[in-house]
């Protein structure tokens, strides 16, 4: 059984800025600030982390129970009007090739589809909703989870555990993502990880978190397949990771050797340990 994480913003659609927009006109109702995400970074944050910055941006101050419970209120109140503002104005579309290409996994044998989202709930859903892609999800885990990525991902696990009524092992379970904070939380929690470089993201940052798989959009399905091991690698040689794009020296050593930078970094962790051992008899 195959699990696959998607994230939502940058990865499903972009939703033409209709979160942070709900955000601040909540923050600015309850605090008098006119633009408190502007001193947030709020992409790959969850929902939880991201109300609280906002909050505390606008007062001063971190929000109290009463006060972020609120908060979420209205900002689920008011999202439904600011995606509707930007299905109107044409800011809202899926990123391209995601619609075919969760067609075909779930059409597919042994794969199991879930969303791992830093967004709430219901504002998942509501995001969501003018895509019609959500009829490809029977769980998630979401931002209302926990404030850190990693553990939203592991309850995401469990819930596709309990759905699929069997034990799931970390690697089976693969997360799509658009920023380093994906890509981080996936490592943290044991999962594949793979980076959709068209989304919100910094480049620079995802390619410093060291993703297995880069690309820019899911227009070119064959390296999203070989990675999640649908599809047997065209070099006939079975790897843990499928980079795309490499650098022309990843490429010529790995034609050459079989060898990708995660393979070789293995290799280094395992020979310090095998050091270690040998060096303390």
């Amino acid at each position: 059984m195959k699990v696959v994480l998607f994230d939502i913003d940058g990865t499903l659609v972009n939703a033409g800025g209709a979160g942070a927009r709900a955000l601040n006109q909540v923050v600015r109702e309850m605090t008098g600030h006119p633009e408190a995400c502007k001193s947030c970074q709020l992409q790959g944050g969850t929902d939880k982390a991201n109300f609280e910055n906002a909050f505390a941006a606008g007062a001063g101050r971190k929000p109290t129970k009463k006060e972020m419970s609120e908060l979420t209120r209205r900002y689920v109140s008011r999202l439904p009007s600011e995606v509707r503002a930007s299905v109107k104005s044409g800011k809202y579309f899926k990123v391209k090739g995601v619609e075919n290409f969760l067609a075909r996994l779930s059409a597919g044998k042994g794969v199991l589809l879930g969303l791992g989202t830093g967004n709430l709930k219901e504002g998942a859903f509501i995001k969501l909703e003018p895509s019609g892609l959500m009829k490809h999800f029977a769980f998630g885990g979401y931002g209302c989870d926990s404030h850190r990525r990693c553990v939203m991902l592991r309850i995401a696990v469990a819930r596709a555990a309990k759905t699929a009524k069997a034990e799931i092992k970390p690697g089976e379970v693969f997360v799509i993502g658009d920023t380093h904070r994906d890509v981080e939380a996936a490592k943290e929690a044991g999962y594949h990880s793979a980076a959709v470089l068209d989304g919100f993201g910094d480049e620079r940052l995802i390619l410093r978190s060291g993703p297995e798989l880069m690309a820019k959009d899911f227009s070119d399905l064959k390296p999203w397949f070989i990675w999640l091991g649908l599809k047997k690698d065209p070099r006939g040689v079975q790897r843990g990771t499928y980079i795309c794009p490499d650098s022309p020296i990843e490429h010529a050593h790995y034609g050459r050797t079989g060898l990708d930078l995660r393979d070789i970094e293995d290799g280094i962790r395992r020979f310090r340990e095998l050091k270690k051992r040998t060096a303390g008899r």
